[in-house]
């Protein structure tokens, strides 16, 4: 086994976890430590990152879903919904030039970790307040 995959193998204990520690992975984990770690683009990184998560979806669900986390009906529904929109996505993906891609998905990941420090921020807020009184 070569260092690419030595790396990648260990990125994918360390997403594996955070897959299971915090419901993510996907776009999310596995595109920066494919783009970084191992060195594909940004495309390439996506469509790989697509496919590793296979078997962590299906077993983080089937782990999720026997102690009765899973709710099946709106999970279902998200993911049939979402499939023309993968498809659209992917099109748009591969039409860009990759350093576009690339910034957009750098946008993503800072959005949503402003909106997720945000949403911490008031939830631990709105606990002190009910705590107090």
């Amino acid at each position: 086994m070569d260092d690419a995959h030595l790396i990648a193998a260990g990125l994918g204990v360390v997403a594996g976890v955070l897959a299971g520690l915090f419901g993510v992975g996907g776009g999310l984990v596995f595109v920066p430590a494919l783009t970084l770690g191992v060195g594909l683009g940004q495309l390439d990184a996506e469509a790989t990152s697509l496919a590793a998560m296979i078997p962590v979806v299906l077993l983080g669900s089937l782990q999720q879903h026997r102690r009765g986390l899973v709710a099946w009906r709106p999970g279902i529904a998200i993911g049939v919904s979402s499939i023309g929109g993968v498809l659209a996505g992917a099109a748009v993906a591969e039409a860009l030039p990759e350093e576009v891609l690339g910034r957009l998905f750098g946008a993503l990941l800072l959005v949503l970790a402003a909106r997720t420090a945000r949403q911490t921020r008031v939830r631990a807020r709105e606990r002190r307040a009910d705590a107090s009184g």
